[in-house]
């Protein structure tokens, strides 16, 4: 290592080093917040962009006049998920746009923090903005171009990942670590992001060892690193902890613990051609940018008898990638959302001359950020925008003070319509997907759910046609048969080519406003 650089991380310690070339820090931040809001900018005024979204705002909100989730509505991502969903929601008159401001912030900041990690891994200046600029831009055609959990949970685990980058760049260049405290910084990241979606453990335990390695290599005895590690376990596990307390002190234990730890097994598999089929789709959107990292690298090591060691961006892709293969879901892009991160540092290099950037990594930019605003458009015309939102909604307010139910379809109605639930199960998909159709997954029978919901006479019932292919066959007869019965169709909005809105009122009430 060279004096230069040996110089550099010292006096840097573990803050993210300072400019190289002629992209000044804040310019580069300025950069990188501009390009996020113009990617994300046709967004902004849709309230319909992701159901999952749709749903976590509107727990958010229902969460600001006192409904507490897991016990008086029901899902099973972890409480900090919606806790910035309810700040979002507390922050103003405009909901739908408030979340997507954070989130606009937490990409800007995931961004900047990939920039400066990618300076002190050796990259160019240019070649760092490159690589911030490609997470930035990847996340529009991985479905994070709104609110997705990834999209918040990325920059903590980021920030862990600055954290641990410094203390082994320090560690190898022979200067001292205050290895306990910034292990705690960072598994503390970890935790952060353990309460917005638990996935993010495999790379937590990853960042763990590393710290543990650097420990190893900078000589502490065994018994020194067994407490470093037992302290560092606690710092990851804290934020859950605090939450399962608060639980425990509501007298809701058990719903906590049912609902974030035991659930999930209860799910059935994905059919494996569908599993296949989102396999495929993440992986040919990864494509692009997983050659421009592959292929350097595997002309490197063409004749030699050994591959290299990875360096940390590319060990912590290696590990997200297994997390992400290990998880097992595939259904849609978003799923690949956490590995956008690490491919983005690791392809830092990869853009290190003026002729990579100009032949390489400028075209694939224009080409990712193209194809993102048409997957917007794509996915807005097919769900539905703004426009077919609103129409939905004027026709599916409740007239008598009933609740709408949103069998299949928007949950962000509810929000726009104002309506009460009419169930615990307000995210459509527990109740009409085949894979969350046991008590095993949600804590009651999908079955016996429904039957209560219509026992209940909502005055609005809100579907899709056509029928989601994995969709709950037993439930999708009851109210199939439902419908007939009791409700007639009062507005069909069309989204896409082939693909409807359709709004149902009992059969005493209102005029029908159905389109052609």
């Amino acid at each position: 290592m060279s004096v230069r650089r040996r110089n550099l991380i010292a006096t840097e310690g573990l803050g993210l080093i300072g400019t190289q070339g002629r992209w000044s820090n804040p310019a580069a931040f300025v950069v990188l917040f501009l390009l996020a809001l113009l990617a994300r900018a046709a967004t902004l005024g849709n309230p319909v962009i992701g159901f999952d979204e749709q749903f976590y705002l509107l727990v958010g909100e229902r969460m600001l006049h006192g409904t507490l989730p897991y016990v008086d509505i029901w899902d099973r991502k972890p409480i900090g998920l919606f806790l910035i969903y309810m700040a979002g929601a507390a922050m103003g008159p405009a909901p739908f746009l408030q979340y997507k401001l954070l989130a606009l912030a937490a990409v800007t900041a995931t961004a900047y923090v990939l920039y400066r990690m990618a300076l002190r891994a050796g990259a160019p200046a240019g070649a760092a903005l490159c690589a911030a600029a490609f997470y930035i831009l990847m996340l529009d055609v991985c479905e994070g171009e709104a609110g997705q959990s990834p999209v918040f949970y990325n920059l903590p685990m980021t920030l862990a990942a600055a954290i641990v980058q410094a203390a082994l760049l320090k560690v190898a260049a022979g200067e001292r670590v205050p290895l306990a405290r910034h292990g705690c910084a960072a598994m503390l990241l970890v935790g952060l992001a353990l309460q917005i979606k638990y996935t993010v453990i495999f790379e937590g335990v990853f960042f763990g060892l590393a710290f543990l390695a650097a420990g190893r290599r900078s000589g502490l005895p065994t018994g020194r690193l067994a407490l470093l590690a037992l302290g560092w376990i606690f710092c990851a596990l804290a934020p859950t902890a605090l939450a399962l307390a608060w639980y425990w002190h509501l007298g809701q234990y058990d719903a906590f613990v049912f609902t974030n730890f035991i659930s999930i097994f209860g799910r059935r598999p994905d059919p494996a051609n569908a599993r296949i089929e989102g396999l495929l789709t993440i992986f040919g959107i990864l494509l692009p940018l997983g050659l421009v990292f592959a292929v350097p690298r595997l002309r490197r090591v063409v004749g030699q008898p050994w591959l290299r060691w990875p360096n940390f961006a590319e060990s912590w892709l290696i590990v997200a990638f297994a997390g992400f293969i290990l998880f097992g879901a595939y259904l849609a892009p978003g799923y690949a959302l956490p590995l956008i991160a690490p491919l983005c540092l690791a392809s830092a290099r990869s853009f290190a001359s003026p002729a990579q950037r100009r032949w390489i990594a400028f075209p694939l930019l224009a080409f990712i950020g193209i194809a993102g605003q048409a997957v917007i458009a794509i996915s807005a015309e097919q769900k539905g925008g703004r426009d077919a939102a609103m129409t939905v909604a004027a026709a599916a307010t409740p007239r008598h003070g009933g609740c709408i139910w949103v069998y299949d379809g928007y949950p962000a109605l509810y929000l726009l319509t104002r309506s009460c639930l009419p169930t615990r199960w307000v995210f459509p998909g527990h109740l009409n997907t085949d894979n969350e159709g046991t008590a095993a997954a949600i804590g009651v029978s999908p079955e016996a759910e429904v039957h209560r919901i219509l026992a209940s006479q909502p005055e609005v019932i809100v579907d899709d046609a056509p029928v989601y292919a994995l969709a709950n066959r037993a439930t999708r007869a009851l109210v199939d048969a439902a419908l007939r019965a009791d409700y007639r169709l009062v507005a069909r909005v069309r989204t896409g080519t082939a693909r409807f809105r359709l709004v149902y009122r009992r059969k005493d009430e209102g005029a029908s406003l159905l389109q052609p």
